[in-house]
């Protein structure tokens, strides 16, 4: 990337006599799908001093492409869903080089892509070329620092009811007769589902991660956990009340204190109790996660135990 000289668009700034920007942080105006006041606009002669005069309130990133070049049609859709993601803090100006070379000569634009910003109708430089998006979204904050130093902090005011809703994971027909043998109460019965949807698909690893959460829900089903951390922490206490202690703790929340006492009760035991509270480590490994760093540590520490 490099950066471009200084552009003077002074005469495209809000003139004297005009009405007053807004006051900082507040929204700009709703316009049409091709005025100021809209979160993606293209940018062209016929409204160029409009989309200059708004930049007094919402900071505008121009960027400068052409259909026959795949790097700036690239960059113009990655600003465009980056527009959408910051909610309106900046709008986004794309200027077609080929439709519009006039713009593209005011703005001095040697190469697409360009991307140049507007602050107060006065340009500042940002780079031309393409950006990978962490450093892109890190130009971007920069910009809308400057922009707040200089008193642009408004917003585009974007429908929300315009905006798709989230897709819904479907639910599978194992998770719906799973859900309906919990909403029964009948916690066998849900890890029954489970244990037929493994028997046919082995290695499916959400499958068995659904199961165990499934067990140890029932485990904790009308129990307290501050009862149950307590008679895990009562001298003599013996392997079901360490491992309930587990479950407690993490139904709190505390993950680092669940594997804590799960792995002792692994190391404090031998035979088959040594074996059993494994297992239900290894149950646990499956509700909290097989790529929590959690986990990872923990499993050093079993196979230090073991080993």
């Amino acid at each position: 990337m490099s950066m471009f000289g200084a552009v003077d668009l002074s005469s495209l700034a809000p003139k004297q006599g005009t009405s007053p920007a807004p006051a900082a942080g507040t929204a700009a105006p709703a316009a049409g799908s091709g005025g100021a006041g809209a979160l993606v606009v293209d940018l062209d002669a016929a409204n160029l001093r409009e989309i200059a005069e708004g930049s007094a309130r919402v900071p505008v990133v121009v960027v400068l492409h052409t259909p026959r070049s795949q790097a700036s049609t690239d960059l113009a859709a990655l600003l465009e869903r980056l527009a959408g993601e910051y909610g309106g803090r900046f709008q986004l100006a794309r200027v077609d080089v080929d439709a519009a070379p006039e713009v593209a000569q005011a703005l001095q634009a040697t190469a697409v892509p360009t991307v140049v910003a507007l602050i107060a109708g006065q340009p500042v430089p940002m780079f031309q070329g393409s950006a990978p998006e962490e450093q892109l979204r890190a130009l971007l904050d920069q910009l809308l620092e400057v922009a707040a130093r200089n008193g642009v902090d408004g917003r585009i005011a974007v429908d929300a009811s315009a905006q798709p809703e989230p897709a819904e994971p479907e639910e599978t027909e194992v998770e719906r007769e799973a859900r309906e043998a919990i909403e029964r109460g009948d916690w066998a019965g849900a890890e029954a589902v489970y244990d037929h949807a493994i028997a046919n698909s082995p290695a499916d690893d959400d499958l068995k991660a659904a199961r165990s959460q499934v067990r140890m829900l029932a485990r904790m089903d009308g129990q307290d956990p501050a009862a149950l951390l307590a008679a895990a922490d009562a001298p003599g206490a013996d392997l079901d009340a360490q491992l309930a202690g587990a479950d407690a703790a993490l139904a709190l929340g505390d993950v680092n204190a669940c594997l804590g006492r799960a792995l002792e009760a692994v190391r404090a035991h031998a035979g088959d109790e040594r074996e059993r509270a494994r297992l239900r480590l290894l149950e646990l490994f499956e509700v909290i996660g097989a790529t929590a760093p959690e986990v990872a540590r923990a499993r050093r520490q079993l196979a230090t135990i073991l080993y």
